[in-house]
């Protein structure tokens, strides 16, 4: 779906470490994980973007402090999380440094609202590219 996603746009690239590694031991795929092995092979430092609403759980994570040694955050505000929220989280963790908040519009658009709306038979066109549409809709995924 990513591939699908990423097609045409010469600025992006899908990258499947992650793919590979779960299928290799058979082990659940941790962001710590994913990065470290990215860290092996980047000459760059890495940044994982993600919404303020997955940051302020950040805590939660599978070693939450490896993730942030391996990566910088780049924090897509959310509507209906508080970016404070966001910042104590990371205050906890010591990694209010680390961390930047990205200046963006916000969009009301998640991977568990667009497979929600799917379950419920509900349209996501213009949610997500026409070709992963299409892939949802051939291979009836979420439904």
């Amino acid at each position: 779906m990513a591939g699908i996603a990423a097609a045409g746009n010469d600025l992006l690239e899908v990258d499947r470490v992650e793919i590979d590694a779960a299928a290799a031991d058979g082990r659940p795929s941790y962001t710590a994980d994913t990065l470290a092995a990215l860290h092996r092979r980047a000459d760059e430092e890495l940044f994982l973007l993600m919404g303020a609403d997955v940051a302020a759980h950040l805590e939660e994570w599978h070693e939450p402090e490896r993730v942030l040694e391996l990566a910088r955050l780049g924090i897509a505000a959310r509507p209906g999380v508080a970016l404070d929220e966001v910042e104590a989280a990371l205050d906890r963790l010591g990694a209010a440094e680390r961390a930047a908040v990205i200046r963006m519009p916000e969009l009301d658009v998640s991977s568990t609202r667009i497979r929600r709306r799917v379950a419920q038979g509900r349209p996501v066109r213009y949610l997500v590219p026409d070709g992963v549409l299409e892939l949802i809709e051939a291979e009836g995924l979420y439904s």
